[in-house]
């Protein structure tokens, strides 16, 4: 009789050790590549005792079409464009959060963007991360002077020796640089301008391609230069091959942000609020910031104080005030002159 009690009472635990690893709670995410680092995800995860689900998208298109293919409560956690928040407000897709909850003080004052993620006096979204579509090259491979003037990097001096990162808005604001048009002056009457820019960079271009097509072609020598690369390119194949690198040119550069919010409709807000605080806290963001998947500037200055000297020679952190001066947010188009810059971009591509 205790042989079969002490079975049992073994039996009960397993059972009850079971039902707690099937209860364990979960968060699903929709995300960028950075954010499926284990380094960054396994300690909040061991933290609240969460399972986090993440899923891996491309493009805020790709994201609204996923979210409205699924039920309210599905996704818990959304990264988006900054410049895209906006668009996920309208949509009724992001819940407001507690702006007093988020560490903003502690942030590089330009990438706060409140005008990015503040909809009508309420906080939906918070920038965790940032850098610049610029121009990455290898330094072993072409002049680097020539590096520092937009016009010689789409040169015939290398044609066929460069490729063009595949995303219209950092690209066209790149061209709009180079003719001297501010990004946030874009209009439809600088499109002819702008398209014989991009035609002049693609008939020199070797390919168009996305992250890891472009860092592969720039790792194996198929191409030296990419027109919309930056740290976020080169940073992670630093240690290897030091002379893939990257700058700003004379006349500027496109500067990226990306926001992450909490879902309108989430079944675990409070969790997954405390997934967005710990993201932008200085631990998740030195995480972030050093991805497997790319390296990017954190939004909070104080992950300074955690990132290794090597870590913020390779971000190039002293840097950051002269390239935030420097550089422009992404063009931001209503809706009507977005489809004329997507319609410009396919008629680019096609050439």
């Amino acid at each position: 009789m205790s042989s079969r009690l002490l079975l049992c009472l073994g039996t009960t635990a397993l059972a009850g050790l079971a039902g707690a690893a099937a209860a364990q709670e979960e968060l699903n995410a929709l995300v960028w590549c950075d954010h499926t680092d284990d380094a960054l995800i396994a300690p909040f995860e061991e933290a609240h005792g969460v399972t986090v689900n993440l899923r891996e998208y491309e493009g805020t298109g790709a994201a609204l079409a996923l979210l409205e293919q699924s039920r309210p409560g599905d996704w818990d956690v959304l990264v988006i464009d900054g410049i895209d928040v906006f668009r996920a407000v309208e949509a009724g897709l992001l819940a407001e959060l507690p702006a007093d909850a988020l560490p903003t003080g502690d942030f590089f004052p330009e990438v706060v963007m409140a005008e990015n993620n503040i909809v009508d006096g309420k906080t939906y979204a918070v920038t965790e991360k940032f850098g610049y579509n610029t121009i990455s090259y290898n330094a072993a491979k072409v002049d680097p002077a020539d590096m520092s003037d937009l016009s010689a990097v789409w040169s015939e001096k290398y044609a066929g020796r460069l490729s063009i990162y595949d995303y219209y808005l950092p690209v066209m604001g790149l061209a709009a640089i180079a003719g001297g048009i501010p990004t946030a002056e874009i209009g439809t009457d600088d499109l002819s301008a702008i398209g014989e820019t991009l035609a002049t960079m693609r008939s020199r271009a070797a390919s168009v391609a996305g992250v890891v097509a472009a860092q592969t072609a720039l790792a194996t020598g198929e191409v030296d230069i990419v027109v919309g690369g930056g740290e976020w390119l080169t940073a992670v194949l630093a240690e290897e091959q030091p002379d893939l690198t990257w700058t700003i040119p004379e006349q500027g550069a496109v500067r990226w942000a990306q926001s992450i919010g909490v879902l309108e409709g989430s079944e675990k807000p409070d969790l997954a609020l405390e997934f967005v605080k710990y993201i932008v806290s200085p631990e998740g963001q030195a995480r972030l910031a050093t991805s497997s998947c790319f390296w990017g500037m954190p939004a909070n200055a104080k992950a300074g104080d955690i990132l290794t000297d090597a870590q913020k020679a390779v971000l190039r952190w002293d840097d950051q005030p002269d390239y935030l001066s420097r550089t422009q947010l992404y063009p931001a188009p209503d809706t009507d002159l977005d489809i004329e810059m997507q319609d410009l971009w396919l008629d680019t591509l096609q050439q």
